[in-house]
C-alpha cells in the first residue's frame, strides 16, 4: 500500500502545481488584457481630442489614423505577451 500512496500523492502535487501554474497564466493573461483595455481607451481618447483640435479635414483623418495605429498596437502588443505568458508555462 506504500507504494500506492506515494503515486497518489505525487499525482496530487502535480494536480496542486497545474493549478497553480493555470492561475499564474489566467492572472497574467487578465492584466495583459486589462492594460491592453487601458491602452486601446487612451488611443480613443487622444483620437478624439487630436480630431477636435484638427484645423482641418486632414488634420482630423490622421488623428483617426494616429487613434487606429495606437488601437493596433495595443492588441498586437497583448497578444504576443500572452503568447509569451503561454510558452513559458
Amino acid at each position: 500500500m506504500e507504494g500506492g500512496e506515494t503515486v497518489g500523492r505525487r499525482h496530487h502535487h502535480h494536480r496542486q502545481v497545474s493549478a497553480a501554474s493555470g492561475m499564474k497564466i489566467g492572472c497574467l493573461s487578465f492584466t495583459t488584457s486589462l492594460k491592453e483595455t487601458f491602452r486601446y481607451i487612451k488611443a480613443t481618447l487622444l483620437g478624439q481630442v487630436k480630431k477636435l483640435r484638427a484645423k482641418n479635414e486632414k488634420e482630423a483623418s490622421e488623428a483617426d489614423l494616429v487613434a487606429s495605429k495606437m488601437q493596433v498596437d495595443a492588441a498586437e502588443e497583448a497578444e504576443e505577451t500572452k503568447k509569451r505568458i503561454h510558452k513559458s508555462y
